[in-house]
């Protein structure tokens, strides 16, 4: 995992903000600017601080350093690092949450829906390692089926199964088992994007490694939900839809299994 950034040095932010919300900002006065400049320092901080080390292992006195920022600033804009860590998750997770929905809001068929869901987060984790490793730590902690993740498998997984889509005996422990496999296929596509070894590298030439990964690991977990190979494979082999407004996907009808 990445080092802890250097305190002074210049970083791209993790998260931008929206084409609104951009359009708007030059307009705002100086110092609504300046506040929200900082608000987003420190969550960028925090980001990666909580990312590296985990939640625990991450005091206030750390965020401020690692963002350039007063002490006594942090107070300005969360009560505490609990205060905080919330913003995060609803600033990180929330929002991809929302984009998957955007992106299978066209879409009928709740194996095609979570197939576009576990590519799009391995793509991102792969785009934003950070971002992956925070997932990594904080997906396995009492508040991970709350998130906008955890909440929406759930609601995936529930449609699936009151379509006869997925076959899931025990619903409980098959979200557990599909949000392992998520997690690790994360954790692998990370080990795969740093590492530079002679041995990683003959694993991807040989097909062990990266080649098209995000279809094999949602292929994985369309199989965990009850899904045949066959079926499994076709559909997250199937093009990612765009997500443009008014745009509507459709697909062909899913076959009988």
């Amino acid at each position: 995992m990445p080092g802890t950034p250097n305190s002074r040095a210049p970083r791209q932010r993790t998260q931008k903000l929206p084409a609104q919300a951009q359009a708007t900002e030059g307009r705002q006065p100086r110092g609504t600017r300046r506040k929200r400049e900082t608000r987003t320092r420190l969550l960028d901080a925090a980001l990666r601080l909580m990312a590296e080390r985990g939640t625990d292992f991450v005091a206030i006195n750390d965020i401020t350093e690692a963002a350039d920022v007063g002490f006594g600033s942090f107070y300005n804009h969360f009560e505490s690092k609990e205060g905080i860590f919330a913003a995060l998750v609803e600033w990180v997770f929330e929002e991809f949450a929302d984009t998957l929905d955007h992106l299978a809001s066209g879409l009928s068929d709740p194996a095609e829906v979570v197939a576009v869901s576990v590519r799009h987060t391995l793509m991102r984790a792969r785009r934003e390692p950070v971002w992956g490793q925070l997932l990594i730590r904080e997906g396995f902690s009492v508040h991970a089926l709350s998130w906008g993740l955890g909440q929406r498998l759930l609601r995936d997984s529930q449609r699936g199964i009151s379509a006869k889509r997925f076959v899931a005996p025990d619903q409980f422990m098959c979200i557990v088992s599909v949000t392992g496999i998520i997690f690790a296929a994360i954790a692998a596509e990370l080990h795969f994007a740093a590492s530079v070894t002679p041995a990683i590298q003959r694993q991807k030439v040989s097909g062990l490694g990266e080649q098209n990964f995000a279809e094999r690991a949602a292929t994985v977990v369309l199989q965990a939900l009850g899904l045949k190979l066959a079926e499994a494979e076709r559909i997250a082999q199937l093009p990612l839809p765009t997500g443009k407004p008014g745009v509507k996907v459709y697909r062909a009808k899913p076959r009988v299994r």
